[in-house]
């Protein structure tokens, strides 16, 4: 009887033990796409002829364009808000592996948008998945650990919302650009710096 009752218990006490080891390690196996327009995109009239997502790409690429794009280079309908949004970006950086394990790519943008609000963009992204990514600005141009985003400072945005696509996260109004030199994937759990993208000011 002891015996049942022990075997019981053993299995009672896997259960929890298998769900963590299942939540922390599943999303290795995975890939979780996920793709938001740009927010000026989202906004504009979408002109004949022209998808959702030529509009986004054609609205992206005039951002990080210094030279104006000439007329015949998009419609008519988007040349006044694009000519306005190469004036938003504010800090722009590319991706990068943190290790040979934790891989990354793709592009992260800072804009400041007519609202006044200011965004964080990463598209073309890709990361190595793992359990409870963080997404976070950091004081520092080149964090190795945890060690250096305490000693330096970060904010957290939130939550990585797919470890593949194109994704906004909203910068609160106390944070500082002028601080910010680096936008850091992070696992929390295992306090763990997945992939990095130091920022160049515009």
């Amino acid at each position: 009887m002891i015996r049942y009752a022990l075997v019981g218990i053993g299995i009672l006490a896997i259960i929890p033990i298998a769900w963590l080891a299942w939540w922390l390690l599943s999303p290795l196996f995975t890939t979780n796409e996920v793709y938001e327009d740009f927010p000026n995109a989202a906004r504009a009239v979408v002109p004949e002829g022209m998808s959702r997502a030529d509009v986004e790409t054609t609205m992206a690429v005039a951002a990080m364009t210094d030279s104006p794009m000439v007329d015949d280079a998009m419609p008519a309908a988007l040349m006044e808000s694009t000519a306005a949004a190469q004036d938003l970006v504010k800090a722009a950086g590319n991706f990068r592996d943190a290790d040979s394990f934790h891989k990354g790519s793709g592009n992260a943008i800072i804009y400041e948008l007519s609202t006044g609000e200011r965004i964080l963009r990463i598209d073309e992204f890709r990361v190595t998945n793992g359990p409870d990514l963080r997404v976070l600005l950091a004081n520092t141009p080149d964090p190795e650990s945890h060690g250096d985003l305490d000693d330096a400072g970060y904010v957290e945005l939130g939550k990585l919302k797919g470890n593949v696509g194109a994704q906004n996260y909203d910068i609160p109004d106390s944070v500082s650009l002028s601080d910010v030199q680096s936008v850091v994937i992070y696992c929390k759990p295992f306090r763990v710096v997945f992939t990095v993208a130091t920022l160049a000011k515009a």
